[in-house]
C-alpha cells in the first residue's frame, strides 16, 4: 500500500483513507461478449481485416501493460504474424471488436525491441488497470489457457476443432462438444462473535509470508455452502454460522471462480491450523489488519487483485 497512507487507529475503522481502500475493489464492468457473433464463421477474418479491432495478446498467461495500462495491439499489426490460436473475446461500446491472439512464448516478432512492452500476469496487471480492462484481462488469460491446453478431446484423446470462435471444441471422432471449464471454490473471511477480530490462516506454499483468509475447491456434490462449513473446520478447526454471500471473482490459475463469503465462529478457542496445509492461524483485531493494509502491520496480506485482499478491506471497513 502506498507510504501516503496513514497509521491505523484502534477502534477507528476510517484510519485508512477511503480512496485507497476504493482503490483496491474494483466496481462492476460488463464485457459485451457478442454472443451472436460466436456463430459466424466470417466474424474473426472480418474483425482481423478492421484496423480498428482491438487484439490482446496473451503469453504463457501473460499481457503487455504499457505506460498508460492495457495495450491492445490494432489488427494487422506486425506482431501478430505468428498467432497461434485467435478467439472472440467481444466488441466494444462503439461496436469495434475485440480479440484474443494467443501466442507462443518463443515467439520473436518483436524481438528486434521495436515492440517491447511489460508482460504482466493476472496478480500483477488488475491493481493497474480499469475494471473495463480488468474484465477483458480475465476473460483473455482464462480462455487462453483452455486454447493452450484442450486440443485434445479427453474422452478418446483425437483432436478437437475450434468452434464458437473459440469457446468451444468439437472431437472429430467421437462428436462430442467441449466447452472451457470453470471450477468454483469458496473463499471466507471468518470473524469472531463480537465482530472485532478476523481469523487468517498462513499456508505452507507461503512459508509464512502473508496470512488470507481460507478457500477451498468443491467438491462432487457439494453445495457452496457445505463446502464453507467443511473447508473452515479442516482448515481452521472451527464450525462457523451466518454464512453471508460477498462477491464472486473468476481467477484463471487455471481456471477457478472464487465464491466469497463472510461467517461467524461458533467457538473462537478452537481454532488452530491442520499442521499440512495451513501452518498458522491468528486472530487479528481491527487495528491489527489496519496495520497489515497499510503495510506496517503484523502479517502480510494478499495482493489488492484477490477477491481474498477485498473480503479482509470489506470485513475493516465495517
Amino acid at each position: 500500500m502506498p507510504e501516503t497512507v496513514p497509521e491505523p487507529v484502534a477502534d477507528d475503522a476510517a484510519a485508512l483513507d477511503a480512496a485507497v481502500l476504493d482503490g483496491v475493489v474494483p466496481e462492476g464492468a460488463s464485457l459485451d461478449r457478442a454472443g451472436e457473433w460466436r456463430e459466424d464463421p466470417d466474424a474473426i477474418p472480418r474483425l482481423r481485416a478492421d484496423g480498428r479491432t482491438g487484439v490482446l495478446v496473451v503469453r504463457e498467461r501473460r499481457v503487455p501493460l504499457g505506460d498508460d495500462g492495457l495495450i491492445l495491439v490494432p489488427a494487422g499489426d506486425p506482431v501478430l504474424a505468428r498467432t497461434r490460436e485467435w478467439a472472440l473475446l467481444g466488441r466494444r461500446p462503439d461496436g469495434t471488436g475485440l480479440l484474443l491472439a494467443l501466442q507462443d512464448p518463443e515467439d520473436d516478432t518483436d524481438a528486434d525491441g521495436s515492440w517491447a512492452p511489460r508482460w504482466s500476469d493476472l496478480r500483477e496487471a488488475l491493481p493497474v488497470v480499469d475494471a473495463a480492462d480488468g474484465e477483458l484481462v480475465v476473460a483473455a488469460i482464462a480462455l487462453a489457457g483452455w486454447l493452450r491446453d484442450a486440443g485434445f478431446c479427453p474422452a478418446c484423446g483425437h483432436p478437437a476443432e475450434l468452434r464458437q470462435n473459440g469457446w468451444s471444441r468439437h472431437c472429430v471422432s467421437c462428436g462430442r462438444e467441449h466447452f472451457p471449464r470453470t471450477d468454483p471454490a469458496v473463499i471466507v473471511a471468518v470473524q469472531s462473535a463480537d465482530g472485532e477480530r478476523l481469523l487468517l490462516g498462513a499456508n505452507a506454499q507461503w512459508k509464512g509470508r502473508f496470512h488470507s483468509c481460507f478457500a477451498g475447491f468443491v467438491e462432487a456434490g457439494e453445495s457452496l455452502e457445505t463446502t464453507v462449513h467443511r473447508e473452515i473446520f479442516e482448515e481452521a478447526g472451527v464450525r462457523v454460522r451466518d454464512l453471508r454471500y460477498f462477491a464472486s471473482q473468476p481467477w484463471p490459475f487455471p481456471r477457478s471462480l472464487m465464491v466469497g463469503f463472510h461467517a461467524t465462529a461458533v467457538d473462537e478457542q478452537a481454532a488452530h491450523g491442520d499442521g499440512e496445509e495451513i501452518i498458522d492461524v491468528r486472530w487479528l483485531t481491527r487495528a491489527e489488519i489496519g496495520s497489515a493494509l497499510a503495510g506496517s502491520g503484523p502479517v502480510g496480506l494478499p495482493g489488492a487483485a484477490s477477491i481474498a485482499h477485498r473480503l479482509i478491506v470489506d470485513w475493516y471497513r465495517r
